[in-house]
């Protein structure tokens, strides 16, 4: 599969249109949208300060959990780019930060049930505060499930596992990890179930979408249509939990044009916030046997910067952006080498959008209904 492959068309939006957001129905470009913090974009810290008159940093946790895609469900080798973590690589609990032995390599089958349990979670909610100690934090922190599908498994462990984070003082809230293929009725039926026993706090779900093209989804191994996500998302909107839709840049086969498609396709979803992800090659996955075959070219930092722009104008203003880069393990990164620096690449993103005056929302529904 190359760059250059014909690509797919963009798929209608299942009759999501109607809730395109106001400010997008406008057709207005919102130029003089208050972001706060002085930003071209609605991030999550300034979300944070307005909501909570703070910051929250994620803990990063390892729950146990494995996926459908990995236990032979649809599959045992999982997502084409995810690593043997699970996306789960910065959880603590690893690498020293905690006690986590590390995870079965991509094809092997995992058990949930023969793995700790975050060697008990408070042991990886206390590491996890323990090295964001040496940032400039608040006083709350968000319990970020993230490795592996974090509702696969029985509703009974589901609970006892986001209470015992729940229950915790400075947890401002949890966000949950997992597919759209993986939210039963009992699952959401517990989100409500929890939302009341723990009225003070907040429940994100978030959905690793990836791409609306389904000739990519197919490449990448993530088992499910897009409509499946659709239904997710209507599903979740009841109980009024919001949604966080990852999306990867980059993908191989896919042209900008498509990349822009899947984040124009999201201001018509009614989800509360994205994460842009850049495509990174990590050691251990089949998708690096792809890259060293000569199958596709990662994207260069110039081409990443010029693409994050113009989603970032495309994306409607109300939604918040949670992230527009990442940082691959630096122990399993293969390509692009430049994505290490992460601070880099967000001071120059900053740079380049002041520079060419580009807001959040600026190219958002210029077409009226």
């Amino acid at each position: 599969m190359t760059r250059a492959q014909k690509t797919d068309q963009a798929p209608e939006a299942d009759g999501m249109q109607e809730r395109v957001p106001s400010a997008v129905r406008s057709g207005i470009p919102r130029k003089t949208e208050d972001f706060g913090n002085g930003m071209p974009y609605r991030t999550l810290s300034s979300w944070c300060l307005a909501h909570y008159g703070e910051k929250l940093y994620k803990i990063s946790l390892d729950a146990g959990f494995t996926c459908p895609n990995r236990d032979g469900t649809l599959g045992s080798r999982g997502c084409i780019f995810c690593s043997a973590g699970g996306s789960g690589d910065f959880a603590a609990g690893r690498d020293g930060i905690g006690s986590l032995p590390r995870r079965p390599g991509p094809g092997t089958q995992t058990d949930p049930e023969r793995r700790p349990e975050a060697g008990s979670l408070r042991a990886q909610l206390d590491a996890g505060k323990a090295l964001l100690s040496r940032k400039r934090t608040g006083s709350r922190f968000i319990a970020y499930f993230q490795a592996y599908t974090n509702t696969y498994g029985p509703v009974s462990r589901l609970e006892r596992l986001f209470s015992e984070a729940l229950s915790e003082p400075d947890i401002a809230g949890i966000s949950i990890a997992t597919r759209p293929d993986c939210l039963p009725e009992e699952v959401i039926g517990l989100f409500l179930r929890l939302k009341k026993s723990f009225p003070g706090k907040f429940i994100w779900v978030e959905l690793g979408l990836q791409t609306i093209h389904e000739k990519t989804a197919a490449y990448i191994r993530r088992g499910y249509p897009l409509s499946r996500f659709d239904e997710a998302v209507r599903a979740l909107r009841p109980a009024d939990i919001p949604v966080v839709v990852h999306v990867i840049l980059g993908l191989p086969g896919e042209t900008r044009e498509m990349m822009l498609q899947t984040v124009r396709y999201l201001n018509g979803c009614g989800i509360w916030g994205v994460k842009l992800q850049l495509l990174h090659v990590l050691e251990g996955t089949d998708l690096a046997a792809d890259y060293r075959a000569g199958l596709f070219q990662t994207l260069s930092l110039e081409e990443y910067l010029s693409l994050l722009c113009d989603c970032i104008a495309a994306l409607s203003p109300e939604i918040v952006i949670h992230r527009v880069t990442g940082d691959g393990p630096k122990r399993l990164l293969i390509a692009p080498l430049w994505s290490a620096d992460k601070r880099n690449v967000l001071n120059l993103l900053h740079r380049r959008l002041k520079q060419n005056a580009i807001r959040q929302g600026q190219t958002a529904g210029l077409e009226t209904p």
